[in-house]
């Protein structure tokens, strides 16, 4: 519940937070989503059909598990983490779950309208944002070029590209900030 969180995180406009807290040698690790999301998710259920009416809510979960994981495997490695990986892989861990789930629920389709939805029409809340619009514009950006290459990668007439896709979701989940930004540089158009 919102009064579980800090007082200075409760009176956020935000619906998902990921906290954060060390303690000596130990990370400790939350996500809160508010509970109106998670009410309308239970009763519009993705894994039964994602679609424009809950894609909102999945993709703010998504972001909050996104960043959970991200940073524990991170800390596991004993690896610094940027504001601005942390939401470029948010951002590519939406379109691929995204993308995959849609697929599984309709496998004669591929969801071209999936890329301009979360990178094209997406919008940030300067008011949410603060001084971090431009770190938000700058993830969205990157990771566009990089799942639009995804994409032709995905696509049902390349079944062969899955598992070459899959190892390099691998190795690109794995590049602290730096180097995962050369790589979109390099292979994505």
């Amino acid at each position: 519940m919102l009064n579980d969180l800090p007082e200075e995180l409760q009176d956020t406009d935000t619906d998902e937070q990921v906290l954060v807290a060390a303690d000596g040698d130990t990370l400790h690790l939350g996500v809160y989503l508010d509970p109106t999301v998670l009410e309308r998710l239970d009763s519009a259920n993705p894994f039964d059909a994602l679609h424009h009416g809950n894609i909102g809510d999945w993709w703010t979960a998504l972001e909050g598990v996104s960043h959970f994981v991200y940073l524990a495997w991170n800390a596991a490695h004993d690896r610094p983490v940027t504001l601005l990986e942390l939401e470029l892989q948010a951002e590519v861990d939406k379109y691929v779950a995204s993308l995959w789930l849609l697929r599984e629920q309709n496998p004669e389709r591929f969801p071209i309208e999936l890329h301009t939805a979360l990178f094209e029409r997406a919008r940030v809340d300067p008011e949410l944002a603060g001084d971090r619009v431009d770190l938000y514009h700058c993830a969205n950006r990157y990771a566009a070029r990089f799942c639009r290459r995804l994409a032709r990668k995905l696509h049902p007439r390349r079944p062969v590209a899955h598992h070459e896709t899959m190892a390099e979701l691998r190795r690109f989940y794995r590049l602290n900030r730096e180097p995962k930004m050369r790589h979109i540089e390099r292979v994505a158009t």
